[in-house]
């Protein structure tokens, strides 16, 4: 898409925005209902409260930093910006430090690790996650979002994704309801693969962050190549 055409786009969108009406006392009734529902959440149940107010940061800092995982993948090919994508490979590069910390301290800092000691839940991988991915893909670029980028917009009032969180309820209900069909017939009998159990914490962390760090380079670079929004 030419410079010239995406300048006319964001003046359209400019004067559409223009044209809206006020939206402010819609804001002040959602917040008056959201103060009610902690309200009620803190003198009913302390740990619901708490993950009603984890969720609102959760949502807000969605919504500042349009944070999606199918934009991360869409941008770079539709505009050429890897910025979002840079920030998921932070976001990996944390949390696996993170995580790699929690399971070497579950495990008692022992070498010889058992998949069974490590806690959370590792899944098999075969042709099933090939598929589930194919699926997803698809489905994101369609839906225009991806989990946490529907719910997002949703909050923005983007009646679309009303439609998509039908769609992933569904989902999620017929998955769950076939699940042991596909259990039996590919699941279970995909192998188990945990990295540090064959190489060890360090040297596995080690790698995973090399790796995370040249794809880091490699998105920047490509975004100062590619990136038609720093020319306007």
């Amino acid at each position: 898409m030419a410079s010239s055409k995406i300048q006319e786009l964001k003046k359209q969108r400019q004067l559409s925005n223009k044209r809206k009406k006020n939206q402010v006392i819609y804001g002040v009734v959602c917040i008056f209902i959201v103060v009610l529902i902690y309200l009620f959440l803190l003198k009913n149940n302390f740990i619901y409260s708490f993950i009603w107010k984890i969720g609102l940061l959760i949502g807000f800092t969605l919504q500042k930093s349009r944070f999606c995982f199918t934009a991360s993948f869409r941008d770079p090919i539709m505009v050429g910006s890897t910025s979002i994508l840079k920030a998921i490979i932070i976001a990996f590069i944390i949390s696996t430090i993170g995580f790699a910390f929690i399971q070497y301290i579950s495990t008692g800092g022992n070498f010889n690790i058992r998949i069974e000691d490590i806690p959370g839940q590792i899944d098999p991988v075969g042709v099933h996650t090939i598929l589930g991915a194919i699926l997803f893909g698809v489905g994101m670029v369609i839906a225009g979002g991806c989990a946490s980028g529907t719910l997002m917009r949703i909050g923005e009032g983007f009646i679309l994704q009303m439609v998509v969180l039908c769609g992933f309820i569904i989902g999620t209900l017929l998955g769950g309801n076939h699940f042991e069909f596909w259990d039996k017939l590919l699941i279970r009998n995909s192998p188990t693969i945990y990295i540090p159990h064959y190489i060890g914490f360090p040297l596995s962390v080690f790698l995973q962050i090399v790796v995370l760090i040249a794809l880091y380079y490699v998105a920047d670079w490509y975004d100062k190549k590619n990136n038609i929004m720093m020319t306007m």
